[in-house]
């Protein structure tokens, strides 16, 4: 009897510990993705092409464009969050999510 509740004791927690183990890793893809790599690509072609914006439609010199650059790519933090948020969702459930998708079924209403 000792042997067969160690057993299942010892089953439940390295199942719980894969559990953990995707969640830290699924957090670490979700937050560099979502966090890290995409809004500052995209912060930084914002400001590429403000400064470029800036520099064929003004006349205003280098460091009044370069801080009015930098300003524009920080206002657009705000609105690029949510849908930079969204498109990591969409893409890790499309992709990375469905290898290691859980075997619970959702209870039915």
């Amino acid at each position: 009897m000792y042997v067969h509740t160690h057993f299942m004791a010892h089953e439940h927690s390295s199942g719980k510990r894969a559990r953990v183990a995707v969640a830290v890793v699924d957090t670490f893809i979700w937050q560099s993705l979502a966090s890290v790599a995409i809004p500052g690509f995209t912060i930084n072609r914002i400001c590429a092409a403000s400064l470029y914006l800036l520099g064929t439609m003004t006349r205003w010199p280098v460091s009044v464009r370069k801080w009015t650059t930098t300003a524009i790519g920080l206002s657009a933090i705000p609105f690029i969050v949510k849908p930079i948020d969204r498109s990591v969702d969409f893409l890790m459930d499309s992709s990375l999510r469905k290898l290691y998708s859980t075997e619970e079924t959702p209870p039915s209403s």
